[in-house]
């Protein structure tokens, strides 16, 4: 059982920019989140070249066993390394033992393939996470950011492995990309995969605070995919303009969307400063009546998109969606 909303270690590093925080300030939002009952954490090899997962290892010391923990592998860690990225065998029972090691303890609860790689055969990547949980390195496998076909394609594979299967996906999901309702959840809440989505306030896009323009925030430095644009700026006033009509913040409104989706287990929320809890948290107590989600429905419709945020390589004859 995982609180409905995750906390996000991505911040936990780097340097103190408008990107992520300093180390010190990823121990004290870790802290504070475990102290406001937060009991699920996401992190990944790549954050940081290993950075986040060990601040978040030295945030749950003395604490581990009462936190689901999960991280990720298949990012790049040495780029003098052609074989030190991707999904197979050789690097996530290599990346596994980092993790391990910089998390501080003797198991992962979710390992997850950070992004598919059609070229590995999933069966190659599921019998070597299958090894890991017969070890007791790993409890439970899962997914990111995977289209349909490939989690379909995994499922039954597994099946006729008759190795561990995967149990989560965690795909981007927010109300400027709304895309995975298409297959990919359908599937999840059928084979009762559970979903972690990551980025629920578009990067905190859906905070609002590009109306006024690009003065501060994580894109106000570089926009290289152009998410903040004319097209996605009208959503958000969209949404304004409901929230406002409910008295709540944009980001607790588009928060709670998210989370009250139906299959839809935890969401994955960031955060650089503590005061940033205060709205996240009020998520958690904020509910539609029928009346406002057809209103959201018309600001941006289901199964659409106004920025891209679902994106990977879903094979060579995927088509744009």
């Amino acid at each position: 059982m995982v609180t409905p909303l995750c906390m996000g270690t991505m911040t936990f590093g780097w340097k103190p920019d408008d990107w992520g925080s300093t180390k010190e300030v990823g121990y004290e939002v870790g802290r504070k989140a475990l102290d406001l009952g937060i009991n699920f954490f996401d992190t990944a090899n790549v954050y940081d070249r290993g950075g986040c997962e060990e601040v978040t290892g030295k945030v749950l010391q003395g604490k581990r066993d009462k936190v689901f923990l999960a991280t990720k592998f298949h990012g790049k860690m040495d780029d003098n390394d052609p074989n030190a990225s991707g999904n197979s065998r050789r690097h996530l029972i290599e990346q596994c033992e980092g993790s391990l090691k910089r998390l501080q303890t003797d198991y992962i609860d979710l390992y997850q393939l950070h992004r598919p790689q059609p070229s590995i055969p999933i069966d190659e990547t599921l019998r070597a996470l299958d090894d890991l949980i017969r070890a007791g390195k790993v409890r439970y496998i899962g997914t990111s950011t995977f289209a349909g076909w490939q989690l379909a394609e995994a499922h039954y594979i597994a099946r006729e492995l008759g190795t561990n299967r995967f149990v989560s996906e965690q795909p981007p999901y927010n109300l400027l990309d709304r895309r995975i309702e298409r297959e990919l959840l359908p599937f999840c809440r059928t084979y009762n995969y559970a979903v972690i989505p990551w980025s629920p306030t578009a990067g905190g896009i859906l905070s609002g605070k590009y109306l006024g323009g690009m003065n501060e925030g994580r894109y106000s430095t570089g926009d290289p995919q152009n998410r903040v644009n004319e097209a996605s700026q009208a959503v958000v006033r969209g949404l304004k303009a409901l929230a406002d009509e409910m008295r709540v913040p944009l980001i607790t409104f588009c928060l709670a969307w998210v989370i009250n989706q139906p299959g839809v287990t935890s969401a994955i929320i960031g955060v650089r400063k503590l005061e940033q809890f205060d709205d996240l948290m009020k998520a958690m107590d904020v509910q539609f009546s029928e009346e406002v989600l057809k209103k959201i429905d018309e600001v941006i419709a289901p199964g659409t998109h106004v920025v891209e945020y679902y994106e990977a390589n879903f094979g060579p004859n995927a088509l744009p969606m």
